[in-house]
């Protein structure tokens, strides 16, 4: 069960990450994009997906990881994602709720390089009951 005073709370991601010119070739090659001078829009879910992760996961918060499903997702993109970018990422749950025994956790994620931010993503999990 999520704690519900993790509801309005921002978590910030322990580990920086470093996107490079290969992750942006691989993540273009998968969705048939031919220019990779900058990321795709949808590329930078796979940070955010990984930081979740480790962010909700704590005990505190209590996501059962192995129960979710990704359910939704909107990006605010400030800049396109480039090669040397240097992310730090923070997630903030902003709605909970419970529907057929599912709980749906709304989470807003914010990608900052340094104090630039680059990218707003917000994703609906479902955490299977």
């Amino acid at each position: 069960m999520i704690n519900p005073d993790s509801v309005g709370r921002t978590f910030k991601g322990v580990d920086q990450v470093t996107v490079t010119q290969s992750d942006i070739d691989a993540f273009a090659a998968v969705i048939g994009e031919t220019d990779t001078t900058v990321a795709p829009p949808t590329f930078s879910i796979r940070i955010s997906l990984s930081q979740y992760e480790s962010i909700l996961t704590q005990p505190e918060i209590g996501v059962n990881w192995s129960r979710l499903v990704h359910g939704d997702q909107k990006f605010e993109i400030f800049r396109p994602v480039i090669a040397g970018d240097v992310f730090t990422c923070s997630a903030t749950i902003e709605s909970l709720r419970v529907a057929a025994g599912n709980e749906i956790i709304s989470v807003r994620s914010d990608l900052h390089n340094g104090a630039e931010l680059v990218v707003s993503a917000w994703s609906t999990l479902v955490v299977r009951g």
